[in-house]
């Protein structure tokens, strides 16, 4: 098998299942308890927030563990609309943010918030002149995702936080596949409000955190008991909080050289895409883009089909974002780049790791320069093209 979906999501490290192992069966009291056998797993519980703090340059007491970046997006949206609803009810968004986001804005809408996405280039880059246009005085919040889940393209967050800083406005970001994968500092950036989730970078599933610069306004998301400073209930998942922990200060130490090594090979993938592979587009930003991302549209063809072939060969892949991968409808993200639906139909998303090989690269692309003839053969659109380029 060659699993070529970490932006979906990501083997668990080494490291990080042996440091969640004893907190299952050995030290498995609630971090909540009074009692000195759960002194372990409160102590663990602090490490990881100091572990994931430093990573985006935070301090501990302002991280708030989640069971996700879904759960993160949610709270700082409607956390904040609810905190600051007398001052204003204008909240600026993308338009290609996780459906975490969209689908938030629309719940806020319904209660009389108003909503302005911003359109993006060719290339999905948002223009910061156009979001410093966007605010008003009743503007409270502005959330721009780091890097893009499906094409890859990395927001130019350092300029969209000084702006936001500029006229008092909060800005949010969802990192989840920018977290631990390229450098962010949260006080360079002017973030205040940061979502990330665990199993993106070798961490387990099911936790996240979110980042609440300290003084910032934020509304409990869950009610219950007084977990995380009373402002995230919920018994505190405490093997997922130290996996995550663990990953992330793995994946930040070995950032840098896992960034090279990766590049390299999405490079030399895209170049023998382009090169052998004819009517192909490259998705997103060719520079500014994740380290580990690949992202074309193949003219001709569904992606359904090609996802089934490349299955058959025994590679993981996907055609956009895995929270909708059971929807027909084209990707909003293509759409939003201003490709037509039967071009953005035809997608395929191959995201990388620093376990993915050169060899396994090239096996790739192999694959889809037979599979992609193959489909385009049974086409009839392709069959007319071919005779009109005659």
């Amino acid at each position: 098998m060659i699993y070529m979906d970490n932006a979906a999501t990501t083997r668990m490290s080494e490291r990080a299942f042996e440091a969640m192992r004893p907190f299952f069966m050995e030290q498995y009291a609630n971090a909540a308890g009074t009692y000195s056998f759960a002194n372990a797993s409160k102590e663990a519980v602090e490490t990881a927030r100091k572990q994931v703090a430093k990573v985006i340059g935070a301090k501990a007491n302002e991280i708030f563990f989640t069971c996700g970046g879904t759960e993160s997006d949610n709270w700082a949206l409607k956390g904040v609309a609810q905190a600051f609803a007398a001052k204003g009810k204008h909240i600026i968004i993308s338009a290609i943010e996780h459906h975490a986001i969209l689908h938030s804005v629309q719940a806020l809408e319904k209660q009389g918030w108003e909503v302005t996405v911003l359109p993006v280039d060719e290339f999905g880059m948002v223009s910061v002149e156009a979001l410093e246009k966007a605010i008003r005085e009743d503007t409270v919040l502005v959330s721009i995702m780091a890097a893009n889940n499906e094409i890859g393209t990395i927001q130019p967050i350092k300029e969209i936080g000084a702006v936001c800083r500029k006229y008092g406005v909060l800005f949010h970001t969802d990192a989840v596949q920018a977290y631990a994968h390229i450098p962010l500092d949260v006080n360079e950036m002017n973030i205040d409000l940061l979502s990330a989730s665990g199993h993106k970078f070798h961490g387990p599933k099911g936790v996240g955190f979110l980042y609440v610069r300290k003084g910032v306004r934020l509304m409990p998301f869950m009610d219950g008991g007084a977990q995380e400073k009373k402002r995230r209930a919920g018994t505190t998942n405490v093997a997922g909080i130290v996996g995550m922990g663990a990953a992330a200060q793995e994946a930040a130490a070995n950032m840098e050289a896992a960034m090279a090594k990766v590049r390299e090979i999405r490079d030399h993938m895209i170049a023998r895409i382009e090169n052998e592979i004819p009517y192909c587009r490259l998705n997103g930003h060719r520079t500014e883009r994740l380290p580990g991302n690949v992202n074309f549209c193949f003219r001709f063809i569904e992606g359904e089909g090609m996802l089934m072939l490349l299955d058959f060969n025994g590679i993981c892949a996907s055609s956009g974002s895995a929270c909708t991968s059971g929807s027909l409808d084209p990707s909003h993200v293509l759409l939003a780049i201003g490709l037509p639906h039967e071009i953005a139909h035809g997608s395929l998303r191959l995201s990388l790791s620093e376990e993915t090989t050169m060899e396994e690269a090239d096996k790739v692309v192999d694959a889809l320069k037979e599979i992609i003839p193959r489909l385009r053969s049974m086409s009839p659109l392709y069959e007319d093209f071919v005779k009109n380029q005659a």
